[in-house]
This record gives structure tokens, sequence and C-alpha cells, in this order.
């Protein structure tokens, strides 16, 4: 067997006894037994209290006195899409609405943690550069200091807070290249299938409007023919019916749709992945003359987007609560109520509004709502999340540089479950690294032929085992790590993203069109924001649906 294959078989099949590490699951048990760690990320026990009280249990707060207090407007939620709701108000004039977050941070996937005073990123960890048709967020980055108008008055990035080079590499075939699109020493029919699949990302783009945030894509959210006929099938069987069989061309599409969607190409649409290449950047064909490509950017730092939704956080003061857990909202005669209790102090608030702006998931709308409409709850029950895990790891030196491609800021393994190392301190202006630094692994869950199965073994294994499944992956290109790590913080996200499944996109294109319908009527007080409405998780999408929610109000 040729050394490359062995390397293959061992990264696949999770062998470590490869590049002088020991081999045994025990022994790197013995290896980590050092490293400090906890779970941090989402509050699993507020979470589930709240989903006890809504089906009838028992939670804190359940019974008792009530406080009750008056806004215009009531935000539910404080991920992304809520403060862009709040920051819509704000733009409008509006500042009699308040900011209901349940957890003690806002950010929602955008929040961040520390390790031994080196920020990192729980979840989302970078924005690209917004494309020209995007003018909110566009005005908004410009309000941060990240976009200045050029001499010709077009819109340039602050080169400060773009991805530095290189930005990702792969350990393919015992050494690292460039890129994450295998290239060293692949047969020609491995390229000639590269190039199809860029003939075929660049058709969809130049016959399908891709754009994102979505609702710029398409009047009133219809999907065309040709998108409908590719969100019927899924991804998978799209590279089957074109012939698409190559394994390193699939492995890579795998790569990103699990990145991106949290599942791979038999879960996610035919539609979501092509939506990938052509709404962004498309696909670059090795050595080929980047017609097939475009890129402009991305922003990130240390802690990841919490950047910018403190940015969003900041302004609100007094009208921002955290810790508040939202159990029923009910339409009335003369507003909306609003029923949530403080997590700390138990002290249960009753809200009474004119409009609320539900920006939540999808499935939490449906427990928290009083008599929700029909559409919403068969929309709710349509909708996959994937679970994911995210690992901080913060090393007392840098790791060891093998030779191959210089490190990068997304350090990915051929063949392994999970989604890489994202360097935190990547920005850094120093030649060569030293001291401590953080390094965040990513691994999606969604594959799992039964989610809520996956679900339950996220929240039932013992941070031990996630810390123990990173450093098995990673330990082929990086044998030392174990013996460089201090500390660990592993955060769980249960949902953490809606699964672009076939057939969804058609059934939140018509959800959308009633909302629209509603909102026409002018009679309308509830709003709904939340990336789950728009199937795909990302902070356009979101930052769109809450700057659009607070236009109807």
């Amino acid at each position: 067997m040729k050394r490359r294959h062995l390397l293959q078989a061992g990264v696949g099949a999770g062998v470590l006894g490869l590049l002088g590490c020991d081999s045994s699951p025990t022994d790197l048990t013995a290896r980590l037994a050092h490293v400090q760690g906890r779970f941090g990320g989402s509050d699993v026990a507020r979470g589930h209290a709240l989903r006890d009280a809504a089906t009838g249990g028992s939670a804190a707060g359940a019974g008792g006195e009530f406080v009750s207090r008056t806004a215009h407007t009531v935000i539910v939620g404080g991920g992304v899409a809520g403060l862009a709701a709040a920051r819509g108000l704000r733009l409008r004039g509006r500042d009699d609405f308040v900011l209901l977050e349940f957890e003690d941070e806002v950010g929602g996937n955008a929040r961040a943690t520390q390790l031994q005073g080196l920020s990192a990123p729980t979840a989302a960890h970078y924005l690209p550069v917004p494309a020209e048709h995007d003018h909110d967020l566009q005005q908004f980055l410009a309000e941060c200091g990240l976009l200045v108008r050029d001499a010709a008055g077009r819109w340039q990035p602050d080169e400060r807070h773009l991805c530095h080079s290189p930005q990702e590499r792969l350990f393919f075939e015992g050494q690292w290249q460039a890129g994450l699109l295998p290239v060293e020493g692949v047969g020609a029919d491995t390229l000639a299938q590269y190039r199809r699949f860029a003939e075929l990302v660049l058709q969809a783009r130049q016959q399908s409007r891709y754009q994102i945030p979505f609702q710029y894509a398409a009047s009133k959210s219809h999907l065309t023919q040709d998108k409908l006929a590719l969100d019927a099938m899924t991804f998978d069987g799209y590279l089957q019916k074109n012939k698409l069989t190559d394994p390193h061309l699939r492995w890579y599409l795998s790569y990103c749709c699990r990145d991106e969607y949290g599942a791979g190409l038999h879960q996610v649409s035919a539609w979501a992945g092509l939506h990938y290449f052509a709404a962004r950047h498309g696909f670059a064909v090795p050595g080929g003359d980047g017609t097939h490509e475009r890129s402009e950017g991305l922003f990130t730092w240390p802690q990841g987007n919490a950047w910018l939704t403190e940015h969003l956080a900041e302004p609100l003061e007094s009208r921002l609560l955290t810790g508040q857990v939202v159990r029923r909202v009910e339409v009335q005669r003369h507003g909306v109520q609003v029923e949530a209790y403080q997590a700390h102090s138990g002290v249960l608030t009753r809200w009474q509004a004119q409009h609320v702006i539900l920006a939540l998931p999808a499935h939490v709308v449906r427990r928290v709502l009083v008599n929700p409409p029909t559409l919403l709850t068969d929309t709710a029950a349509a909708l996959t999340h994937a679970p994911w895990v995210v690992c901080n790891l913060r090393l007392r030196e840098p790791l060891i540089d093998r030779g191959g491609a210089a490190p990068a800021w997304d350090s990915v393994v051929y063949g392994v479950p999970g989604l890489g190392l994202v360097n935190a301190q990547h920005q850094d202006l120093h030649p060569v690294p030293t001291g401590p630094q953080v390094l965040t692994h990513y691994r999606a869950l969604g594959d799992a032929p039964n989610p809520p199965t996956a679900r339950a073994e996220l929240l039932r294994q013992p941070w031990q085992h996630w810390l123990h499944t990173a450093v098995a992956e990673l330990l082929p290109a990086h044998p030392e790590l174990p013996e460089r790590l201090t500390h660990a913080e592993v955060a769980r996200h249960g949902h953490g993203m809606v699964i672009p499944t076939p057939g969804l996109m058609n059934h939140l294109s018509r959800w959308r069109l009633m909302m629209d319908d509603s909102m026409l009527q002018k009679t309308q007080r509830l709003h709904f924001a939340h990336s789950d409405w728009a199937g795909y998780s990302i902070f356009e999408e979101a930052f769109a649906l809450g700057l659009q929610a607070a236009k109807w109000v």
C-alpha cells in the first residue's frame, strides 16, 4: 500500500497510529487528562425549562404574582434577526420598544467566549463582504467602519478587518495543500469533473438569480420553475444525474454543504447545493483563468460575528432585557400579550404591546404562540435542524508546521467528519506566531440518519467526549496537539441551523407569500424574523428579515 493511501485510510477510520501517534483511544484520553474544560454556549437547562413549560410541564416562574408593563413593540429574541429588527425600528424613529433575550448575552449563533483571556467564537465566525445590491447591510457596515467610500464613490472594505491570506488549506495525502479542493496528485478524470461542475454553476448563475439575501432574488419570494425542480431533488441526485461521481469532487461538495447547511449531499436540496456557489463565489477550476470564480473577501475577528452583534446591541441600552424566558405570546382584541419570566429572579412579566416581532426559531414559535396558524405549524414541522458542536481549544504555543501550504485561517483534514480548525488569531501580523492561541474546531451532526438521536447524543456526552473526538480527527496532521492543549470549551447547538432539505424552499415561499399578503392588510400584529424563514442560517438572511419585520411595524 502506498503511503498516501495508508494515510487516507487512517484518517477515514480515525486511526491514531500514524505519524508516530499512539493508536489507543485509552492512551489518547490519558494524553488529554491534563486539559481543563467546560461546556459553554447556550444554556441547555434553561432551554429545556422553556420546552417543559410550553408542553404543560413545570418551570420556574410558572405561577404567582406578575408585573404588567407596556411597549408599542416587543421583540422576542436577541439573535441577529432580533437585533436587526431593533435597528430597523430605531432608524424609523421608533424608540418605544423592548427586546427580550433568552440568554444572558445577545447574539444567538454569533456569540463569543474567552479562554484564559483569548477571544473565540462559539459558532458563526465570518461575514462575506456584501454584494452591491445589499444596501441595508452596506449601510450598517459603513457605520461600523468596515466599509469606506473610495474616490469614485464605491464601497471598499477596511483591510484591517478582512481575513488575511492564506485563507484555507487542506491536509491531503499526507501534506498540506493550498485551498480545500483536492488538487495535488489527482487524475485527469477528476480535473475534468471539476471543470464540468464549474460549467454547471456558471450556467445556473446565468439562468437564474441566485442572490443573498434571498428576498432580493425573486419577486414576492416566488421560486422560478428551474429552481423548483432543483428544490425537489437532493444534491446527491443532481450530481448523479449529471454523472459527477468523482470521490474527490463529492467529498469537497459534501464538505461545503456540511459547513454551510449542517448536512451533506444526501440531505440538502440541489437548489441549496448550487446556491452556495452561484450566489457566493462561483467554483474555482484548478489551473483555470478565473472566469468561474469571484471573491470579494470576508470579514472576520477573533470573537467571530460577536463583533457585529455587539455593535447592533450597543445603542439599545435599557431597551434590551436579557435572561427573559418567553413562555406565551397571545394575540388579543386590542394588542398582543407576551408573558416572560426572568431566569435569575423568577419574576413574571406580562407585556402588552401593539406589535410583536418573533425573532425565534420556528419550532420555538410553534411552542410559545397561542393558536398559531396552520401554515405556521406545518412549516415549522417541515424544518429539520442540524445539531452542531464547536470546540474551542487553547494551546500554550502554536502547532508545528510540517511544510506544504503555509498555515491558514481555516485548516481542514481530508476525509474526516469534522470541518477543520479556524485560527482565531490569524489576523495577527506576526510572521511567526508565538505564545498561546485558540483554535476552533467545528463539527455538524446533521448527516446522522436521525437528527433527534444525534441531538440526544450531543446532550448526553460529557465535554471530554467531544474534545477527544476533535483531537482524534486532527492527530494525523498535528500529532503534538494533545500535549500543547491547556484548556477547552465545548459549545453545543442542538438546533444549530435549518437544513434546506428537498421541498423546503417551495414550502417557505408559500409561507412568505401568505405573510406578505397579511401585512398588506395592515392589520397584522405578529411579525416573524429569523433565518429559519429563509431556509438558510446566515447573517445576511437574518439581518434582512429583521429589517423587513421592522418595516412592517
